[in-house]
This record gives structure tokens, sequence and C-alpha cells, in this order.
């Protein structure tokens, strides 16, 4: 079970500094809270490609040398997957590193005794404001001291710390895929549907809205609804025939999934 990381901390402690690697979407917006908060000293951001980054030379250090990286207490790797092991060997061995990915192990960062996670569980594009106040921080470190630096650090950005292993983290992983990923897909099916019939999608939009709305309050196999769950053959055989192979074959799947609850 997910823990919530407690707070019997000192959070007007002395300032915690960072140094930022990567230049994508996750990097963007720890990027934008760290600079909000008075309370953490953002020192640099690293990107291989300097234009990634370019929008904050004003306001932080930027570098395109790894070699050049400036001394912090937590130095956040932001970077693909793939990446994760060969930058995290290229960064001091005597500093806490840690990665924001969701799958990767965090025995993949190469540094001994002190690495860690700090995972925020969202979906960033760059050109989205978001409330990082609001987004789940998911932590993890090798030893206590570590783990309560990034417990204190998550906690100056965040009002939700969870403590959780990468065993859970995986799993937590693969049920946001769920929830998000492939839920955004729907969407994208839902919107072909329209644009095949020439009905605006944005009619579809305030049910969207609804059944986001209603899992904070309902749990998902309790707020189910549609022809599936009434087992409706009817409906389902109509909604059959308006759709091309692909669509069917993903309809009559997941109509499968909710009659075996």
């Amino acid at each position: 079970m997910l823990s919530i990381a407690s707070n019997n901390f000192n959070i007007f402690a002395t300032m915690i500094s960072v140094v930022i690697i990567g230049g994508g979407n996750v990097s963007h917006h720890l990027t934008q809270a760290f600079l909000d908060c008075n309370k953490v000293e953002l020192k640099q951001l690293y990107a291989r490609n300097i234009n990634s980054i370019i929008e904050f030379q004003s306001r932080v250090s930027i570098t395109d040398n790894i070699t050049l990286l400036t001394d912090a207490d937590v130095y956040i790797i932001a970077v693909s997957d793939d990446a994760i092991a060969e930058v995290s060997s290229q960064l001091p061995h005597h500093k806490l590193i840690v990665h924001t990915s969701g799958s990767v192990p965090m025995d993949t960062i190469a540094n001994r005794g002190k690495k860690g996670i700090f995972y925020p569980l969202q979906s960033f594009s760059k050109n989205k404001t978001v409330d990082f106040s609001s987004i789940p921080l998911c932590i993890e470190a090798e030893n206590e001291t570590d783990f309560k630096l990034l417990e204190k650090l998550a906690s100056f950005i965040s009002e939700k710390v969870y403590a959780i292993s990468s065993d859970q983290r995986s799993k937590l992983h693969v049920a946001a895929v769920f929830v998000n990923n492939f839920t955004n897909h729907m969407y994208k099916i839902g919107n072909d549907i329209c644009e095949s019939y020439n009905v605006p999608f944005e009619v579809l939009l305030p049910l969207i809205k609804e059944t986001a709305l209603k899992v904070e309050e309902v749990k998902p196999d309790f707020a189910q609804t549609g022809p599936a769950k009434r087992k409706d053959e009817k409906t389902i055989e109509r909604h059959l025939e308006l759709l091309n192979s692909n669509q069917k074959e993903i309809y009559q799947l997941i109509t499968k999934s909710i009659q075996n609850g």
C-alpha cells in the first residue's frame, strides 16, 4: 500500500540546492516549480540541446556541457528512460542522484549508496500550466537521511508526497497508463467517430468531465454505466455496425472486460 510521507521535519530549515538534468516536459515543469519556491535554490539546468532550456537563462544558470555542472544537494535526472544509466554515470557519485521515471528501477542509477526517486505522477505538456502543489510526488531513497531530504524537497512544491517502493511504482505506472494514455486514446477514437459522421466532438466534453469527476467520489466499478454494463445486446450490435474493423475490435474487447467485471 502507498503511504503518505510524514511531515515531522522542519520545512523552514536550510534551503535545498538542486540541479536538473534534461530539457523535456518534466524538466520544464519541475524547473518552473522550483523557481517559484523560495525554499529551493535551483542552481543549474543541463540539456544536450541548449535551446530546450534557453527560456530559463535569465533566471538560472544553464549549460549543455555535463562536465561543467555546479555543486548541489540533489541532482534530478529528467531524461528519457533509456538514457538514465548513462547520464547518471557522469554525475558526482558522492551526491544524491534521483530520477523522475515511473518505470525505471532505482538501481539503474549508476551511483552507490546515494540514489533515489523523485517521480511526479502527472502527464506534462510544456505549453500547459500545471498547479504543482496538487501533483502527487512519489519518492524513494536508499537510506533514511536521503529519504528525509527528498521528503522535504518534495513537500516544498507539492501537498501530496508519497513514500513508495520501486515495486509499487512499477505497478502504479501501469495503472497510470490505463487511466491516462489509454483513456486519451479512447478520446481519439471518439473524435474519429465524430468526424466520420460530421458531429462536433465538443458535444462530448461535458460527459468526459463528469466521468472524470465522478471517480473522485465513487469507485470506478460502481460508476460504470452503458450498454456493456446493462448487457444491452441490441444496442451493442447497433454500435458495432457503425465502427471500422479496428474500432470494432477495441469495442468488443472493452465490452467483454466490463461484462467480466
